[in-house]
Order: structure tokens, then C-alpha cells, then sequence
């Protein structure tokens, strides 16, 4: 079984979430996600509009995804891609070179991101509207 993974927070699932989680799917037989927690999104001054536990089921009801774990720093990669036998990381392409560390390790995929569509996008259409 070959085993993917992607990192990220998924507040406001849309379109360039799923387009994300089907093309890494197709990387492999079984996906894992690390979604970021409240207390590490805190730790990179962000925040999200669900909580953790929230976003976790969301992702659990997306016929591509297989596992949810959660993201709690930055240095728990290489741990996760050893722990859960993980042959391909995947991650949108804003992020090139980036884990070019985990070369070591697994195969490093940098996909296209969806062009149009982002959380800070649609936070910022959705403030802009109600003011």
C-alpha cells in the first residue's frame, strides 16, 4: 500500500481543499492529513474559524482522506512520515523547497495550487461584504 501525506489547516474547506486532497489521493492508496491545531495555529499567529475537533470531522467525511492526524509543531514530520509509513509527501506548491528535507525520507510532491480560491480569499470577501 503506498501511504500519502499533506499538512494543513483546512478552515473553510472549498474547492482548492478538495481539488488538494483528490490529487494527492491519486499519489497513492491510502491518505493522511495533518491538520494544524488550535494551540500550533496560535503558535503561528493564526487562527481559524472552526475549531480543531470541527475541522478534524470535517475532513473525516471526505471520501479522499483516510486519517486525520493532528499537526502540533513544525518539527513532527520526519517522526509522522516514519510513524505512519508514508512514501509520497504532498503539499501545495506556495510551499516549493520548503520540505525538500523530507527528500531523505519519502518522495516530496509540490502540487499547483487552485487558481482563484483560498481561505484568506474568502475571509476577505466575506469581511468586505458585511461591513
Amino acid at each position: 500500500m503506498k501511504r500519502v501525506l499533506t499538512y494543513g489547516t483546512f478552515d473553510f474547506l472549498h474547492n482548492g481543499h478538495i481539488n488538494l486532497l483528490k490529487r494527492a489521493k491519486e499519489y497513492g492508496d491510502y491518505l493522511i492529513v495533518g491538520i494544524s491545531t488550535d494551540e500550533f495555529n496560535l503558535m503561528k499567529d493564526k487562527r481559524a474559524y472552526y475549531s480543531f475537533e470541527q475541522r478534524k470531522m470535517i475532513l473525516e467525511a471526505v471520501r479522499y482522506v483516510d486519517l486525520v492526524i493532528p499537526e502540533k509543531s513544525w518539527d513532527q514530520k520526519i517522526d509522522d512520515v516514519k510513524k505512519y509509513n508514508v512514501d509520497v509527501f504532498v503539499i501545495g506548491d506556495d510551499w516549493e523547497g520548503k520540505f525538500d528535507f523530507l527528500k531523505e525520507y519519502c518522495e516530496v510532491v509540490y502540487l499547483p495550487r487552485t487558481v482563484g480560491i483560498s481561505t484568506t480569499k474568502i475571509k476577505t470577501d466575506l469581511n468586505h461584504h458585511v461591513k
